[in-house]
């Protein structure tokens, strides 16, 4: 999922104020119903399941809408969720079906049933909408629906499609209330999830209030209300002003650094994350980088451990990887391929490309996204300090920037990716998979192979040598740069409990778990 959506890694390091006793670490019933303010500078692409493929999106469809089936925390296995039960029908991974829980209903009290899924399903690959997620249902050919009883026929063995049905993508709507062709206006919201969006102001603020007619596979926690804000250092901002009693994604990296779980007031949660962040390339025909040569000569000169230390502060780890550590199939491809910056390496590769000195290209980037301002700053003065390169930096407001980067009209674009789902194969398909969702241009038939194989395999601890063979390939074509790997911080105020469990890079924002304590 674009960034700005597992904690599969080990390690979780909650770290609470000093002298706080055990028993202020229970829910406090005195509180109950007071709303807890979240602040983030997550953008919410629409409200519609079928028009976006974002983190920010997806965390609030997370808490207003219901899956099938979901992820419970540092789970790698999805659990039923608006299903009472599902599985593949047989061994061929091509037939899965699922049985809806009974009384389920939508606001309006109409009652789901799975023409309702299907429906859902079938508009977000009809749509098709160029930022939504019908290219993660690559593989899903139909939908039958009956009474209570959903059955999804595949085009191809995928161990992955439960995967996918638990993500962003499988959010079930009301068919009664939602356009089948065309995206929903306005900011009317119908599902089934812990929340109702009661009220919702675009880049401002979403107010989540439980829902009373919730069945499912979670408890419904206090009213929220998500703030968004602009950038980091306006979230610090409303941080250090009591604005907000819970700031996650993203603070600015100095703040983020300097946090001390002995400073009383707040507690900090500090995690591994297999969040990345890569810089795609347009491979396209009339690029300046379409070239293979010409992205390795930028291969050759990236330094991702400089990259780290000055922009972010030592907040992220340098990736050499497609895959992310601690996820099957993570290699080191890249620092195989490209050691340490090289400039002669990429000046001879540029001479035998035969293109002009310096390569111009224009580099975009998501306006508010964390410290992307930065990150394009000190890649172009990477780049251009050997004379080899010169860049145009510009940023976009976000959904702008979407849609530059879908139709090709940028050269290259720094984007941040939070996996769907808990299996290497989030890390494949969508970004280096013919017609995947970063839309580079690029195609590999290998690349294209390795991926199709390796979803045939149930046993996911059996796909690693897929996922290396599929990284050298990408390496050696260069169609993105793994730049680095985020670390999950979550800033809450002492009274609030859960913040360990908000943000799990699973897609998944889980707001219910949030207490006063």
């Amino acid at each position: 999922m674009r960034s700005v959506r597992m904690r599969i890694l080990a390690g979780l390091l909650v770290l609470a104020a000093a002298g706080i006793g055990g028993w202020q670490l229970l829910p406090s019933q005195e509180n109950n119903g007071k709303t807890v303010r979240v602040g983030t500078t997550d953008t919410v692409t629409s409200l519609d399941p079928a028009g976006a493929y974002d983190a920010g999106s997806w965390a609030l469809f997370s808490n207003v809408f219901q899956t099938l089936v979901t992820f419970e925390p540092g789970g790698a296995e999805p659990v039923p969720d608006a299903a009472k039960s599902c599985g593949f029908q047989g061994t061929s991974l091509r037939t899965y079906r699922c049985r809806l829980r009974d009384g389920l209903q939508f606001p309006s009290g109409r009652k789901m049933t799975a023409e309702d899924v299907k429906f859902s399903f079938d508009r977000v690959k009809r749509i098709n909408s160029d930022v939504g997620p019908a290219s993660l249902l690559s593989t899903l050919k139909s939908v039958d629906a009956d009474g209570m009883t959903v059955t999804f026929h595949l085009s191809s063995a995928d161990a992955t499609f439960p995967f996918k049905v638990a993500t962003g993508a499988g959010s079930i709507v009301d068919h009664t209330r939602y356009p089948s062709t065309s995206l929903r206006k306005g900011t009317a919201v119908d599902g089934t999830g812990p929340y109702e969006l009661s009220a919702y102001t675009k880049g401002r603020e979403a107010v989540l209030k439980p829902y009373g007619a919730y069945e499912g596979a979670v408890k419904p926690g206090p009213p929220v209300e998500l703030r968004y804000y602009a950038d980091g250092e306006a979230l610090d901002k409303a941080w250090k002003g009591k604005q907000v009693e819970v700031a996650t994604r993203e603070l600015p990296p100095k703040v983020l650094a300097g946090l001390n779980p002995s400073d009383p007031g707040e507690r900090v949660s500090e995690d591994d994350s297999s969040e990345t962040r890569n810089l795609y390339f347009n491979t396209r025909k009339g690029s300046p980088l379409h070239d293979v040569r010409v992205r390795k000569a930028m291969a050759w000169l990236i330094d991702r451990d400089q990259l780290a230390a000055t922009v972010y502060d030592g907040t992220v780890d340098p990736l050499y990887s497609l895959i992310p550590t601690g996820i099957t199939g993570h290699t080191t491809s890249f620092f195989d391929a490209y050691p340490k910056p090289d400039p002669k390496q990429a000046r001879k590769l540029l001479t035998e490309a035969g293109v002009s000195l310096p390569v111009r290209f224009t580099y975009g980037y998501g306006l508010g996204s964390g410290s992307a301002a930065d990150e394009a700053k000190e890649i172009k003065r990477q780049l251009e300090a050997t004379g080899l390169f010169q860049v145009t930096v510009k940023g976009y407001e976000w959904t702008d920037f979407q849609k530059r980067w879908a139709t090709g009209k940028l050269d290259a674009y720094a984007v941040g990716w939070v996996a769907d789902y808990p299996d290497a194969d989030t890390f494949a398909a969508p970004l280096v998979g013919t017609d995947g969702t970063m839309n580079t241009g690029y195609s590999n038939k290998t690349v294209d192979h390795l991926i199709k194989d390796s979803q045939q395999y149930p046993d996911r601890g059996e796909v690693a040598q897929d996922f290396r063979d599929l990284q050298v390939t990408v390496a050696a074509d260069v169609p993105v740069i793994p730049l680095w790997q985020r670390k999950e911080y979550v800033v809450t105020t002492e009274d609030i409990g859960g913040g360990q469990y908000l943000a799990e890079g699973d897609g998944i924002f889980r707001l219910w778990k949030l207490t006063w304590i």
